[in-house]
Order: structure tokens, then C-alpha cells, then sequence
């Protein structure tokens, strides 16, 4: 017979399964207090705790990565299950009465980068509202809205083309991004890549080339940013992009280059003027997303 235990049995606390299924996910525990928005020592501080409990280690770590150890993908299941459950008894107070069908549009370079995350928090605090999403260009999302084809929709505006019906959710400044190491901004013509008419992007660096007087060509066109990071990654052209795109790979380019300084563009939001109760909860999560970006950095 075993013996009768002498003291409770620990609890696992919600708050630190939370830290570890965000390094399990990401890999890393940088990503991970990022994700949680702790500093990184108080993450490793959350898993050291967590192990001392167990008894066991659930991460291998290395110089370059970390996994999970055979008892760490056993946790992980369970954590998993138990936020899920969590989420579900708490929607059932906070929230028992908002459910249905949000019709979200997005542009291409948000809707790639930015949506995944956005969706998945919103899943996991509104669950019993469906979100069914459109990428397009956003001269087209505006015409979705106006034939009442979408609840809500993100929309890539240049500074002073926003109008009334536009709420501005994050404002950052777009930068000449080129390949790390690469040449392509020494070239005459410069070689540019680019998108349609109707792209923020695009009018803002054409802007600033014809102010500067500097001779370009148009070599490579794409409608997407992983087409425009392909071009860039290449040495094939330089291109604008956000600031927030930039990666290890990419480098920003400026003044000391050769090139003129760029303006800010924005992200707006449309919200359906009989927005239902679900569309106010998307609309009010995109904007407090938003909101920890600007403050953090990182999505």
C-alpha cells in the first residue's frame, strides 16, 4: 500500500503552462517573453520553478536552440488542455452571450505576418466567435466594405489619404530595405522592387525618388511580401517595406546610402457602422493588439 501523502499535492499554476507552451511553440525563450510579455529572466525564472516542482527537466537547452525533453511533450499536452479548459469556463462568465460570424478583411503583407497571431489570441478569448478572413490589395478591401461584403477590415494608408471612416491602429516608419552584404543600391539605374498602383509603399518611395531626382527602373514586381523579400534576398532590387519586416537577413538603407529618407505609412481599420457584438469584440482586440506592438515591438 502506498503511503498517505503528509502534504497537498502542488498546483500547476495557469500563468507559468502559459510561458511554457509559448516556449514550446516559438522555441525560444526570448520569443517566448515576448509572447507572455515578461522580461526573459522572469520566464526562465517561471520554468525553473516549474521543473524544481516536477522534479524533471521539460526543456534541453543549447547554445543556439531549445526542445523538449520526453517529459516536457508530456506537459505540453496537458497544459494545452488545461489552458483550453480554462478558456472555456472563464468565456462562460466574462462573455456567455457574444458568439457568431466576423467577416475580417486584411492586406496581403499583414494578413501573411500579423493575422496568425491576431486570430489565434482572439480564438483563445472569444471562442464561440468564428472569423472568416479576405487578403486583398486594399484599394479592393474598401470596396468589399462598401458592398457590405465585409464587418471589418485593416487597410495600408500613406500619411494624409486617411479619411473620416479610417480609425489609424499603428502608425511606422517604411525604410529602404536591402539584401545584407548585397550591392544592389550601388547600381545606376537603381533598381527598384515594387508593386501597383494603389500600394502605400510604392507611392511613398516613388515620392521621395522624384523629390531627389534619382534615376530608378522598376525591376521586379510582386503583389507579395514574400516576393519582395525573394527580390530583395536576391541582390536583384532594393524595396520599402515597414521597419518591423526587417530580419537578420535584411538591412536597413538610408541617407548614408545614397537614398532618401522615407515617410511613415499607417494601418487603418474599418469597422461596419451596424457592427454587431462580435465585431465590436474583433474591432476591440485588433486595437489592443495593435496597442502592445507599439509598446513591445513585436507581435
Amino acid at each position: 500500500m502506498n503511503a498517505p501523502l503528509n502534504h497537498p499535492m502542488p498546483l500547476l499554476e495557469l500563468d507559468v503552462l502559459r510561458t511554457f507552451v509559448a516556449i514550446a511553440e516559438t522555441g525560444s525563450f526570448t520569443a517566448a517573453s515576448n509572447a507572455v510579455y515578461r522580461t526573459p529572466s522572469a520566464v526562465s525564472m517561471q520554468i525553473k520553478k516549474l521543473e524544481e516542482m516536477l522534479g524533471r527537466s521539460v526543456f534541453q537547452r543549447d547554445a543556439r536552440s531549445v526542445s523538449l525533453t520526453a517529459d516536457g511533450e508530456l506537459l505540453l499536452n496537458y497544459a494545452r488542455r488545461l489552458l483550453a479548459l480554462n478558456r472555456e469556463a472563464v468565456s462562460k462568465f466574462v462573455m456567455p452571450d457574444i458568439s457568431g460570424i466576423v467577416r475580417l478583411g486584411s492586406p496581403d503583407d499583414y494578413g501573411e505576418r500579423i493575422l496568425p497571431s491576431v486570430l489565434k489570441r482572439f480564438a483563445e478569448t472569444h471562442p464561440s466567435i468564428a472569423v472568416d478572413v479576405v487578403i486583398d490589395q486594399s484599394a479592393n478591401l474598401r470596396k468589399r466594405m462598401a458592398n457590405r461584403q465585409l464587418d471589418l477590415t485593416l487597410l495600408t494608408c500613406t500619411e494624409g489619404s486617411e479619411d473620416s471612416s479610417v480609425q489609424i491602429v499603428f502608425t511606422e516608419p517604411i525604410v529602404w530595405a536591402g539584401a545584407k552584404g548585397g550591392c544592389a543600391h550601388l547600381r545606376e539605374p537603381l533598381p527598384l522592387s515594387l508593386w501597383e498602383e494603389g500600394c502605400a509603399w510604392r507611392a511613398g518611395a516613388l515620392s521621395a525618388m522624384e523629390k531627389d531626382g534619382r534615376d530608378y527602373r522598376v525591376a521586379y514586381m510582386s503583389a507579395h511580401t514574400a516576393g519582395q523579400r525573394a527580390a530583395i534576398l536576391s541582390d536583384l532590387a532594393i524595396a520599402p517595406l515597414p521597419k518591423s519586416f526587417l530580419r537578420d537577413d535584411l538591412v536597413e538603407l538610408g541617407p548614408k546610402d545614397g537614398l532618401p529618407k522615407l515617410c511613415n505609412y499607417h494601418i487603418g481599420m474599418v469597422v461596419s457602422p451596424d457592427a454587431s457584438a462580435p465585431v465590436k469584440a474583433a474591432a476591440d482586440h485588433i486595437r489592443s493588439t495593435f496597442d502592445m506592438f507599439s509598446e513591445s515591438g513585436r507581435f
